[in-house]
């Protein structure tokens, strides 16, 4: 078996720190760790103290924190980082990219992914590569890809791979000094003001591995043929969820995420926008799969699981947090209406999902100002909002763009608005 392996990933975020780097430093598999990271404040703080940093695990009962050793933080924007990580990645046999979407992929001119990768595969010295793109894009592996190859010829298919990925691993970094201390986190490394803090979940989802005897160094990944139905409820399910129960606790006066568990009511919206409405459709569309996960019995099961991490005290997850980013979030194919979409598509009615929708609408009109609402769609009591209003929102949301569904959708936006004043009221 291959111990020896090599890891360099791009972005150190709470993911790439408390996922794939933590993974392959307890895994002992690798002699390396190789991170490449733009903050330089970041970098020389990790630097500074030997190469080690700080992550903290919520579980169920309290937090743990790591201590990860022997990590190499590079600046592409420095020289001298720069030539030693193209060498680092010349010999790489897992190569990870962790950043805040796809479009970032060409970002940086000489000293982006694209051209950094594409310059270390033109001397590739490691035997077997595999990439995984961890950008939340259903199609990441492919997007990079076709760049990478762009700069170079095509890669040999039977000794490179680039993989996608689904992580349904909450995270965020931690800035607040006072939540510092609340929580009793442990900063990164001496010096910086803010924590890595993720859910102690690891059920990591990837695509299989078609390279012929090679065995990744990081093992604990369950790989699946099909990816994108995993993909397809995680991006849209469990992320339009998580919005969902966020914009619904923003309206309600809530701060924290944590708040909500005691909410039945927002518990019982959420539970069944998941498990009855999206999950009905998910299981119909994909029961030919045979995975326990596409039955009533595994998504009723994944649904409680999930209401409950999303809910835990110990992640500390914000409210402000979660429905940042509303026009987003918003949009005619995202989290919420690609949601209801394919909800629709399949024969259900997305009717409490549509409470996610019209409580978006709601924390909108509360932020017209930062978002630049239109003078003649602000609304300053949500509440009393007609039918003729709402529909303008959605058709400003959505740049006027429509599908076979957007009247449907509509609808049941609208139809949300009195049940949902009444379920504030209570």
């Amino acid at each position: 078996m291959m111990t020896d392996h090599i890891l360099t990933g791009f972005g150190f975020g709470p993911i790439q720190a408390g996922l794939f780097v933590k993974e392959a430093f307890q895994s002992g598999n690798f002699t390396r760790l190789i991170v490449a990271e733009i903050d330089a404040r970041l970098v020389d703080a990790v630097k500074a103290n030997n190469g080690s940093y700080y992550i903290n695990i919520a579980k169920a009962n309290g937090i743990e924190t790591l201590k990860i050793d022997n990590v190499e933080l590079l600046n592409p924007n420095v020289p001298a980082d720069k030539q030693i990580l193209i060498q680092a990645l010349a010999h790489s046999t897992e190569i990870t990219t962790c950043l805040p979407s796809v479009n970032f992929y060409n970002s940086g001119a000489g000293n982006s992914i694209t051209s950094l990768i594409a310059e270390a595969m033109k001397n590739r010295a490691a035997k077997s590569t595999i990439i995984y793109t961890a950008e939340n894009n259903n199609h990441a592996a492919e997007i990079l890809e076709k760049a990478v190859t762009q700069n170079i010829a095509p890669l040999p298919e039977e000794s490179v791979q680039f993989l996608n990925t689904v992580i349904g691993k909450m995270s965020r970094v931690v800035t607040d000094p006072v939540e510092i201390a609340q929580l009793n986190l442990k900063t990164i490394a001496p010096g910086l003001n803010r924590a890595f803090l993720v859910e102690q979940f690891n059920r990591i989802l990837v695509s299989k591995t078609r390279i012929s005897d090679f065995k990744p160094g990081i093992d604990i990944f369950i790989e699946k043929d099909d990816l994108l139905p995993f993909e397809e409820a995680k991006l849209y399910g469990h992320n339009a969820i998580h919005s969902l129960l966020g914009f619904i606790g923003a309206v309600k006066g809530y701060t924290k995420m944590t708040e909500l568990a005691n909410d039945s009511d927002v518990m019982q919206i959420g539970r069944a926008a998941y498990s009855e409405e999206y999950g009905a459709a998910l299981i119909k569309k994909y029961s030919s799969l045979d995975d326990d996960f596409f039955t009533d019995p595994g998504f009723k099961d994944f649904t409680e699981d999930l209401l409950t991490r999303m809910t835990n005290p110990y992640l500390g997850d914000t409210i402000a947090r979660v429905v940042r980013d509303i026009p987003r979030k918003l949009e005619m194919n995202g989290r919420i209406f690609g949601t209801m979409q394919l909800t629709l598509e399949s024969g259900h009615e997305p009717k409490n999902m549509a409470f996610g929708a019209i409580a978006a609408i709601a924390v909108l009109l509360e932020k017209a100002d930062e978002y630049n609402l239109p003078n003649d769609l602000r609304f300053s009591k949500w509440k009393n909002l007609d039918n003729d209003t709402i529909e303008k929102i959605l058709n400003w949301l959505w740049s006027g763009k429509t599908n076979k569904h957007t009247n449907q959708i509509i609808k049941h936006v609208q139809n949300a608005l009195k049940p949902l004043t009444t379920l504030i009221n209570e």
